[in-house]
């Protein structure tokens, strides 16, 4: 539950958001605690976790129990449930050239500009 990379949006209240990740990390566990007894069959999107009046937070968790949290303005109307699983499942593909590279130590922060690059290309094309 230690925060690998976080992308915040600019004028956006960063305090506030790392808040709802790390909310969102303990909801995730929970979920995944539930849903543990099959681990092979489980969905590894897991939806809406929590809305707010200001913000709807999604997740996603890996086979390796990495997770993904997406916070989104609760007024974004433009988002389904369908481009939020694919925006998952790019930033997963993106997650894995990243830590497959032989220069990445597990379990340090994300540093590349081109997962930079590419978190960035994902939220402007949506």
């Amino acid at each position: 539950n230690s925060p690998l990379y976080v992308w915040v949006g600019s004028g956006r209240e960063e305090l506030h958001l790392h808040y709802l990740a790390h909310t969102a990390l303990d909801v995730i566990q929970e979920k995944v605690a539930a849903v543990s007894k099959t681990p092979d069959t489980r969905e590894l999107y897991l939806g809406l976790l929590y809305a707010s009046e200001e913000y709807k937070v999604f997740g996603y968790t890996t086979n390796t129990r990495i997770k993904f949290v997406i916070i989104t303005d609760a007024g974004n109307t433009i988002l389904r449930d369908n481009e939020i699983r694919m925006m998952f499942r790019r930033l997963h593909n993106m997650y894995t050239n990243v830590v497959c590279n032989p220069f990445y130590i597990p379990g340090e922060q994300i540093t590349s500009r081109e997962f930079d690059n590419g978190v960035v290309a994902l939220v402007a094309g949506n």
